[in-house]
């Protein structure tokens, strides 16, 4: 990934996506702990940056869920098959969900 080339990003883009990809395999941070460790208030403006992330898989975007445990959207959908392959990539690195099909709190990785 090579954003300091990428004209397309803005500085708050750059600043989401190397926060992002700190998020180590096997764990979720929440969109607002990702909101926080930028110094931004808006976890919402975080999502929006990361539903255009030009850089998946190497920016981890899909290690980012919703401060209840659910999975949040995946490239702008919020439900359906985006969302399904979303907890697959995560299923795939060992993160799993509890019996109310929300990420287990033990995955969860605060920066």
């Amino acid at each position: 990934m090579n954003q300091e080339i990428d004209p397309r990003l803005t500085p708050f883009q750059k600043k989401v996506y190397e926060a992002c990809r700190q998020i180590p395999k096997g764990k979720v941070s929440t969109y607002g702990s990702l909101a926080r460790r930028i110094g931004c208030g808006s976890a919402q403006a975080v999502g929006q940056a990361l539903r255009v992330n030009p850089f998946a898989p190497e920016v981890p975007c899909h290690r980012v869920v919703k401060s209840d445990g659910s999975p949040g959207g995946f490239f702008g959908h919020a439900a359906g098959p985006e969302v399904l392959r979303k907890l697959a990539l995560l299923k795939s690195e060992g993160v799993e969900l509890n019996s109310r099909d929300r990420i287990d709190p033990g995955y969860i990785w605060e920066f």
